[in-house]
């Protein structure tokens, strides 16, 4: 048999020259020369007022260089990163062996504020300079991800009102109940009663507390009332496609040449359509009047598209029907029936589907139609106008549609609702063109179909980089402030990555 040497890995006490650990070309080597010789700190050297008094800070430098070397290794929380900083060489010889406690690399990270967008502005700069950023398209998307907020805090403040009343009221049952024993001589909860009612009034008075401090309910774009969130009111409950979170989105504009990330915002909202408008601004500075704009369905609107034709921007917004008029999606129907490794896509059947206009037969004269249980609807309606099209409305009758065995099936709300109402669309008005009628032609040309799969290979790598090789699955800060300044702190790794990649600084 063949002889080996025995490998060992037991613990050395060996000298290190912390200078040979970073290695020219790696990413921990372009953030050092980037910290130490392009990066301006002076905002962050003013903060501190230890010139006569006080102990001897960690520099920002240093802070800089093991946050962003910790967030390329996948090491979100600070606790991870201090222990790194402690037992790992490279953390060692890139932060000068400072080894500083977690609670300190936290307020770093939470206080970093407006310096964030500075830093990610400069690093932008030098991104320009090697010239990786093209110019040409500029792909922009989200991603919604936790935030360090209970959803179970969420509601309007009549919500809030009710849960505190609930638990007053409960607090006065419980002492009542408790004095009614007291005067029997019979107690035997006594204890857990008092603690129970103590948790209850705490939690009451918090409540009270946060309304006093909150007086106005938030307020959408549109001015519609949003739910608020006790532990987080900046964030917001939102849908995802893995279920209801209460989190931010990350909103990034990312160049198609090398993909740098040329803006990164958080926002803490679910709907993204009123965040297209200030990322398409931000990107200013580095759009020329060649640069397109790419974006996908969830930035479509009316008012979006208004907005960027006036500012003649050239942009190629999807609306929600666009695979279905694309014949290279006719097959997607198939891949979403097989199971996911990660979750199944198939729906599932939690109600039974309500008759579609489909279901209900016109008559030849337009006077009613039938509805599936044989019943005339009568017109109400004959010349409407809905989103631009024309439409014919019916509307069924109440000795028919409350009696009918088939109301389940028929009306969303049957409880509620008397009678069943459906529109039949004839078509598109005669008129001016609207925004969205020309954004879809111009997704549906070749041009267009070329642009939306450029979309694709521009920003989601992006994101798989940023949330499964970097392991961003949630963000660990509160407020908006906060959570904007760890989004472009990630971001701004990503581009550093890319500049490592490019050869800088060898």
């Amino acid at each position: 048999m063949p002889r080996f040497k025995t490998p060992d890995y037991g613990l050395k006490m060996i000298p290190v020259d912390f200078d040979r650990q970073v290695i020219a070309g790696s990413f921990e080597h372009a953030l050092c020369h980037l910290v130490d010789h392009e990066i301006d700190l002076s905002g962050l050297h003013a903060r501190y007022r230890n010139e006569t008094t006080g102990a001897p800070a960690f520099s920002p430098a240093v802070l800089l260089k093991i946050v962003l070397l910790g967030y390329s290794r996948g090491l979100v929380s600070s606790r991870a990163i201090a222990a790194a900083c402690r037992d790992n060489v490279l953390f060692m010889a890139v932060s000068g062996d400072s080894a500083p406690h977690f609670t300190t690399i936290a307020g770093f990270v939470a206080e970093l504020g407006d310096e964030a967008a500075r830093i990610f502005a400069r690093v932008l700069m030098i991104c320009d300079r090697q010239g990786l950023i093209g110019r040409e398209l500029f792909a922009i998307d989200g991603v919604k991800l936790p935030a360090n907020a209970s959803k179970a805090r969420s509601g309007t403040r009549a919500d809030f009102l009710r849960e505190a009343d609930k638990m007053e009221t409960a607090v006065k049952r419980i002492m009542a109940s408790h004095a009614t024993a007291d005067m029997n001589g019979e107690d035997p909860e006594a204890a857990r009663a008092a603690r129970t009612v103590a948790r209850l009034k705490t939690e009451a008075a918090k409540i009270r507390a946060w309304l006093d401090a909150h007086p106005d309910e938030r307020r959408s774009a549109k001015g519609k009332p949003r739910l608020s969130n006790r532990t987080d009111n900046e964030s917001a409950k939102m849908a995802t496609g893995k279920g209801v979170i209460q989190g931010y989105t990350g909103v990034a504009a990312v160049d198609a040449k090398s993909q740098i990330v040329v803006d990164a915002q958080a926002h803490g909202t679910g709907s993204e359509q009123e965040l297209l408008l200030p990322v398409v601004e931000a990107t200013g500075p580095f759009r020329t009047p060649e640069t397109t704009i790419c974006a996908d369905a969830g930035y479509h609107s009316e008012a979006n598209l208004k907005a960027l034709a006036d500012s003649g921007i050239d942009a190629y917004i999807c609306d929600n029907d666009y695979r279905s008029r694309d014949a290279r999606y006719a097959g997607q129907a198939s891949h979403k029936a097989k199971p996911d490794p990660l979750w199944d896509k198939r729906k599932v059947d939690g109600k039974t589907r309500c008759f579609r206009p489909a279901d209900f037969t016109l008559a030849d004269d337009r006077s009613h139609c039938l509805c599936p249980a044989g019943k005339k609807l009568y017109s109400n309606g004959s010349n409407c106008t809905f989103n631009g099209y024309a439409a014919m409305k019916f509307r069924g009758a109440e000795r028919d549609c409350v009696p009918c065995v088939l109301r389940d099936q028929c009306l969303r709300t049957p409880n509620k609702t008397k009678t069943r109402q459906v529109a039949f669309f004839q078509g598109k008005r005669a008129g001016e063109e609207s925004h969205t009628e020309r954004m879809k032609r111009r997704i549906d040309t070749d041009t267009g179909k070329r642009m939306i799969t450029a979309r694709f290979a521009t920003v989601e790598p992006v994101f798989g980089n940023l949330r499964n090789n970097k392991r961003l699955h949630r963000f660990t800060l509160r407020g908006r402030c906060k959570v904007d300044g760890q989004w472009k702190l990630y971001c701004l790794m990503h581009n550093i990555e890319k500049l490592a990649h490019h050869g800088y600084a060898q």
